[in-house]
């Protein structure tokens, strides 16, 4: 198991292109589940998810064609099995997407109960809900769902709370169902919006994708035609690298990014200090060799501050002029990066789903373990401002959302490396 080696105090300064988002390519690639002819993907990340995603179309029998530049042509034609195993679902949580594309293209699906980051509760009721009021038949039995249905109907589904992949799962449903599927508290991120605009690219008709009231007129049939879609660049990657910007002191420009779906993020850089310009396709950010200062901010669904930057702010925080408090709504165990950044000196109270950050003007580089995802990011980027050396171990968390980070980094002038087990 590889580990990062970070050598902080070099502020970051150069150009980077963003990746494609691995929340938007992985309902994709779940939805080509829903297309009769070969379909391609492009700008999808090289990411471990990703990996796993295109492991479990394989196993169903699914044809995979990937080129140099990982635009991915899936062709379902040669489906043999309708099963998302046990040991790729227990890795990642998005592996629940195929269940609604096999119950409305093919009747049937056995998909295992989903695992991924140990972030908090993230049950899958919603979706078995949703689809169960659209005619499936769901039994959970053995750690698995079966779910099976000769064609789903089209109804009104009332989410109980936001949920991206509920929308995401019964959407896809929907596509394919007999008559109209309203889904009423609809998730309004981005990344649903790029998997209906990839939807209707190949024939579906759904309306009100980024509003909180969907409208699905089902269709009997869904086809790629031999187009190719884009995946939408990836808006979490993009602010966790504006944030090591601001946190070294550095000046940093994005390329092949979106700006229009990072308001909530760009308000809190620029409350921070930082100056932040933006183009059509690009972001800039300069902190002018300045230190930070401190920001408090509310996780909430989109288009309000996301939970995925949480912890990235936390860094930011943690070396600010200033305090900040960060409140955390959307999982309950979303703070156990704190425990690590304590280890390097940072100055962080947790009360219930309350943090508050006293900045520190320096951080001590120290062993640290990577939790989740995001909360790995974040101990990356409190790294590469603290004094010394700093050894973040369980970097496989890293590597299923960001591409190359410490080749990207590095680009930028830190100096971190791989180092093996």
């Amino acid at each position: 198991m590889d580990k990062l080696l970070i050598t902080g105090g070099t502020p970051l300064h150069g150009e980077l292109r963003v990746s494609g988002a691995k929340n938007a390519a992985l309902p994709i690639l779940a939805a080509t589940l829903l297309s009769e002819t070969p379909v391609t993907v492009g700008n999808v990340p090289h990411l471990l998810d990703i990996t796993t995603t295109m492991e479990l179309l394989g196993r169903m029998g699914i044809g995979l064609t990937v080129d140099e530049k990982l635009n991915i042509e899936v062709d379902t034609r040669s489906i043999s099995s309708y099963v998302a195993p046990y040991d790729l679902v227990k890795t990642m949580r998005a592996s629940i997407l195929v269940l609604g594309p096999l119950v409305a293209r093919f009747g049937q699906a056995d998909v295992s109960l989903p695992g991924g980051c140990a972030i908090g509760g993230r049950p899958v009721n919603l979706h078995l809900q949703g689809l169960a009021q659209m005619g499936a038949n769901i039994e959970v039995k053995n750690g698995y769902i079966h779910a099976t249905a000769k064609r789903l109907k089209g109804c009104r589904l009332v989410l109980d709370m936001v949920t991206v992949t509920g929308t995401e799962n019964l959407m896809m449903a929907a596509a394919l169902a007999e008559g109209t599927t309203v889904i009423e508290n609809a998730a309004r991120e981005p990344e649903v919006v790029d998997l209906a605009n990839f939807l209707n690219m190949m024939g579906a008709k759904i309306h009100g994708a980024g509003t909180d009231i969907l409208e699905i007129e089902g269709v009997d049939a869904l086809s790629a035609q031999g187009r190719n879609y884009r995946v939408m660049p990836d808006r979490i990657e993009a602010g966790t690298y504006l944030v090591a910007a601001a946190m070294t002191g550095g000046k940093v420009k994005l390329k092949d990014v979106r700006s229009d779906i990072m308001d909530s993020v760009l308000q809190k850089l620029r409350e921070s200090g930082a100056k932040v310009t933006t183009t059509e396709d690009t972001i800039e950010l300069d902190m002018q060799g300045a230190r930070p200062h401190s920001v408090s901010l509310r996780t909430a669904p989109y288009p309000a501050f996301p939970t995925d930057m949480q912890a990235q702010f936390m860094a930011l925080n943690a070396i600010a002029d200033g305090v900040g408090v960060i409140t955390e709504t959307i999982f309950e165990n979303r703070f156990m990066h704190v425990q690590e950044m304590q280890r390097m000196g940072a100055d962080i109270t947790v009360e219930s789903n309350t943090a508050i950050i006293r900045g520190k003007p320096v951080l001590n580089g120290a062993p640290v373990m990577a939790t989740d995802l995001r909360a790995s990011a974040s101990l990356v980027l409190a790294a590469l401002v603290a004094e010394g050396s700093t050894v973040v171990d369980r970097i496989y968390h890293i590597d299923r959302g960001y591409e190359c980070i410490e080749e990207k980094l590095s680009q930028l002038g830190a100096e971190i490396r791989r180092i093996p087990q």
